[in-house]
């Protein structure tokens, strides 16, 4: 009966030991994945700091870190050809034209002339 006992216990120390893993491993999996897509957002010490408390290897890390620095040269890149794209469309003597049609100028100004001190 001891015998049988001991068993059962090992058995669910085993289960629950199983499930633990299973639990830990979803949910360092989600906080790599969301530190990855994130990244581009993040500087390399906030990514740091948010893996901190995973204890994650440092090749694992290092990774992580160059793929969140391609991330964000690749983002910056993309961006930049967006703007420069929308910029080269602009007719910029049009719509300096435009705004000279629609608004009236208006100077002011002040003269004063004073003698020079020899």
């Amino acid at each position: 009966m001891q015998g049988l006992k001991k068993s059962m216990d090992k058995q669910r120390f085993e289960s629950e030991e199983e499930e633990n893993k299973n639990k830990i491993l979803p949910d360092m999996a989600k906080k790599l994945i969301a530190a990855g897509v994130g990244a581009a957002f993040l500087t390399e010490e906030a990514i740091r700091v948010y893996l901190h408390d995973m204890k994650v290897p440092k090749d694992v890390l290092a990774k992580l870190l160059d793929g969140a620095n391609n991330s964000k040269k690749e983002l910056i890149d993309r961006v930049g050809d967006e703007v420069v794209s929308i910029i080269k469309k602009i007719d910029f003597v049009e719509e300096a034209s435009r705004f000279v049609e629609n608004h009236k100028f208006r100077v002011s100004a002040e003269i004063e002339v004073v003698k020079k001190k020899d």
